[in-house]
């Protein structure tokens, strides 16, 4: 049986800076700012690979509530501090206008490194995201149900968007963040493995030839991660409003108990190949909820609400053993108010129909994620 020690939780944030006055990325953040930011949330607040971002990692967590608590405390820790230099967190997957171009990545002997490896590739990753790691001690078992739930990474994606501008365009993409992220090598659905053994083979080949150092630059939407014993989940763009991402958070960590429930009963999700598990992937990405997604079960495809509804109804016996019901359930609102990259567009389009220019309504979109980023209210 499932109890409240097992599946520890923890998030990883990324935000974008904006200057106050002008909306545009902080090219040159001081330093001064990220050192205060640091010492303030005792090592839970890092620099990301351009100046202009910033990433915040909560602590590990049993309870939901203690997780939102720390969670709130790092987004206005990073607020707080910002506002001090004019500055500002945005929690969206790319900013609305910004040009990539501009930016300067953080001077530190791992992202020299990227800079390098990458070249122009990685001079576009003007991108953000959240990441969730669920604590799963056993190593063959966390190989398993990655395998099982990637299924699921496109239906987590869909409610998470929040990047539908890029460079001052509509990008006609829900989560545009996802086109330049699979520029990079090593991205997009892992492959499949029989064993933690068979996994830790590929690993050791790929370092062996010099491609990687570690198995941290290992981009997949899922994977072990190299630091912890945990499953994390990467595939989501970051939510704008906090109680959006921890929704999500819920439905993974509830996603994975019930594979293991299903497990012990020696049942099992059908693993599906990774050529169709990408089609629902793309229309995650373009369409977000909006469009529908593929029940292969079925063989057809379905709005994306009745399998929201399927998936509460599928983990509602793990949600209530961990804690969590109201924050899965509350992933109905997230259709109902839109995703950020829907209300993002909606903000955009009231602006220009008040007679706004592009530039002025594009402006009008960093406002709202700046006020939608500290908007802590807890939504019904």
């Amino acid at each position: 049986m499932l109890s409240a020690a097992d599946f520890t939780i923890g998030i990883e944030e990324e935000y974008l800076l904006v200057e106050r006055g002008s909306g545009n990325l902080a090219v040159e953040p001081p330093a001064a700012m990220l050192a205060e930011c640091e010492s303030l949330a005792g090592g839970q607040v890092n620099p990301e690979f351009l100046k202009c971002q910033i990433e915040v990692s909560t602590k590990v967590s049993r309870d939901f509530a203690d997780l939102r608590t720390d969670l709130v405390g790092l987004r206005q820790a990073v607020a707080g501090v910002a506002a001090k230099h004019d500055l500002a967190p945005i929690a969206a997957s790319t900013h609305p206008f910004a040009k990539w171009s501009d930016q300067r990545h953080t001077e530190r002997e791992r992202y020299d490194r990227l800079a390098k490896d990458l070249a122009g590739v990685a001079r576009r990753l003007i991108i953000c995201g959240m990441h969730v790691h669920i604590g799963i001690p056993d190593e063959d078992l966390r190989i398993d149900l990655m395998n099982q739930v990637s299924y699921f990474l496109p239906h987590l994606l869909a409610l998470s968007t929040s990047s539908p501008f890029w460079q001052g365009e509509e990008t006609g993409l829900q989560s545009y963040r996802l086109s330049v992220f699979d520029s990079l090598p090593r991205t997009g659905l892992p492959e499949r493995f029989e064993s933690w053994g068979e996994y830790q083979r590929m690993v050791s080949r790929l370092m062996q030839a010099g491609l990687i150092d570690d198995a941290s630059k290992l981009w997949w939407d899922i994977r072990p991660s190299s630091r912890y014993p945990t499953l994390e989940m990467r595939v989501t763009d970051v939510c704008t409003r906090l109680d959006d991402g921890l929704s999500i958070a819920a439905l993974y960590r509830c996603l994975l108990a019930t594979l293991l429930r299903l497990r012990q009963k020696n049942q099992r999700w059908r693993v599906y190949a990774n050529t169709l598990i990408d089609e629902n992937r793309w229309l995650a990405q373009r369409y977000g909820t909006a469009g529908p997604l593929v029940d292969f079960g079925k063989g057809e495809a379905l709005p994306y609400a009745g399998l929201l509804e399927e998936l509460i109804e599928l983990t509602a016996e793990e949600a209530l053993q961990l804690g969590c019901l109201a924050e899965i359930r509350r992933a109905r609102g997230i259709l109902s108010r839109g995703t950020s990259a829907q209300r993002q567009l909606q903000v955009y389009r009231a602006a220009l129909n008040d007679g706004m220019d592009k530039a002025a309504a594009l402006r009008a979109v960093v406002d709202w994620l700046i006020a939608e980023t500290v908007n802590f209210e807890i939504p019904a």
